[in-house]
């Protein structure tokens, strides 16, 4: 009785492929090569994502023990940009009717997409590596070298049926069954090892996202991880201006790492980081060190700009929406800050030495020209030119340490 086939795993990317997307593939190849499998299913429908985490998926996939088969489904997807070199990588590659593939020209961070028509050397750099990263895929798999460079320097697309015309796929299928149907008996190569796969009729395993890749793919969203930033750095500076509280301190210092990592993750503007920091730090200097606006109006406007420059790539932005919203929230606090300060100017001194200064007493113990009085329902310690008697009422002229001055409230000029 001929032995079972061993199974194939299926692993599905759909969306923006991010750091949380290339941890995922990279355990799920881990999970196929412990379970046995003889092939791996690479369900994609994307737009396209971050190139480091590109990278990361394809180095996984050209050391995998395991064959890849990358397949664009189902009908209606897309395998656009890091897709296509994807695609380009795997030992197999498939679409799904009414599917398409390529406009793989690099974006570039910080700015717009490089247009074709000109000749930046930023740009020039990046086609050309790109273009000779795609074209050393294809070579290696044995694919159309020369529409995979058009893809990346003139952002060209293909349908399936075209891209199967001009060899830049292996095979159209349906679905997933009438994949392996179509790949049963074919001979790959992996790890330099040659194998015909058996996969008519093999158990399919799926390989979901775990809690851990969830996790990552929410703290990894520019958005979630840079509300973690300001919530970690404004529950911090709510801590030290009321220590003791403990729990926002907790929150704060928790929040911030993960959106650290989370940045680290990603393709940040640095400069955009400073400019956050420095805004936000301008604008609680101004609630400290009141400077009736010039710090908190260009802590406001250096927040702004640090928080549009931070993350610009396609699908890894933060949303202006929510900018705007931090910036209208800080800007009325500033309001708010600017006008209680303003009111405070025109209100009388109620503490402190000037308010002491001219305030009336009674004497309550005194010997000779020293004593002590109740001032404000105080008591304070008190010297006088004249003798001093209890009971008499006094009035404060001066204030040297913690000892007052005071004269007589019947003296002329009391």
């Amino acid at each position: 009785m001929p032995a079972a086939p061993a199974p194939v795993v299926e692993l599905s990317i759909d969306g923006a492929i991010g750091p949380a997307t290339s941890d995922y593939v990279h355990r799920g190849i881990e999970h196929a090569a412990t379970e046995g499998a003889q092939l791996i299913v690479l369900r994609m429908d994307t737009p396209g994502g971050l190139d480091a985490s590109m990278r990361a998926i394809i180095r996984d996939i050209l050391a995998s023990p395991v064959p890849v088969a990358a397949f664009v489904a189902p009908g209606g997807a897309r395998a656009a940009s890091a897709g296509t070199y994807i695609l380009y990588a795997s030992h197999i590659a498939a679409m799904a009717p009414a599917t398409n593939l390529g406009a793989a020209t690099p974006v570039q961070l910080g700015g717009p997409p490089p247009s074709p028509d000109k000749n930046e050397p930023l740009v020039s750099k990046q086609v050309h590596d790109a273009a000779g990263y795609i074209r050393g895929l294809a070579t290696l798999r044995g694919r159309n070298a020369e529409w995979a460079e058009r893809a990346v320097r003139e952002a060209v697309s293909l349908t399936a049926e075209e891209a199967l015309a001009q060899k830049v796929i292996d095979v159209i299928a349906a679905d997933v069954p009438q994949l392996l149907q179509k790949v049963d008996g074919r001979k790959v190569s992996a790890s330099g090892a040659e194998r015909a796969l058996q996969t008519a009729g093999a158990p399919r395993v799926a390989w979901e996202p775990d809690w851990r890749t969830r996790f990552l793919s929410v703290i990894t969203d520019p958005t979630i991880a840079y509300v973690l930033m300001l919530l970690g750095i404004y529950a911090i500076i709510f801590e030290l201006a009321h220590p003791g509280l403990v729990l926002p301190g907790v929150v704060g210092i928790v929040s911030l790492l993960v959106a650290l990592y989370a940045l680290h993750m990603l393709p940040i503007n640095y400069a955009g980081l400073a400019l956050i920091v420095v805004g936000l730090a301008l604008m609680v200097a101004e609630a400290f060190l009141p400077a009736y606006g010039s710090l908190g109006v260009g802590g406001v406007i250096a927040f702004v700009i640090g928080s549009v420059i931070l993350i610009e790539v396609p699908g890894y932005s933060v949303p202006y929406a929510l900018i705007g919203g931090f910036a209208l929230a800080s800007a009325a606090f500033l309001i708010v800050v600017l006008a209680v300060l303003l009111k405070s100017r025109k209100r009388p001194v109620v503490s402190g030495r000037e308010e002491l200064i001219g305030a009336s007493g009674e004497i309550i113990e005194a010997a000779g020209q020293e004593g002590w009085a109740r001032v404000h329902s105080e008591t304070w310690q008190v010297r006088s030119r004249a003798p001093l008697e209890p009971g008499q009422r006094v009035r404060v002229t001066a204030m040297e340490g913690l000892l007052l001055d005071v004269v007589p409230e019947s003296e002329p000029g009391a």
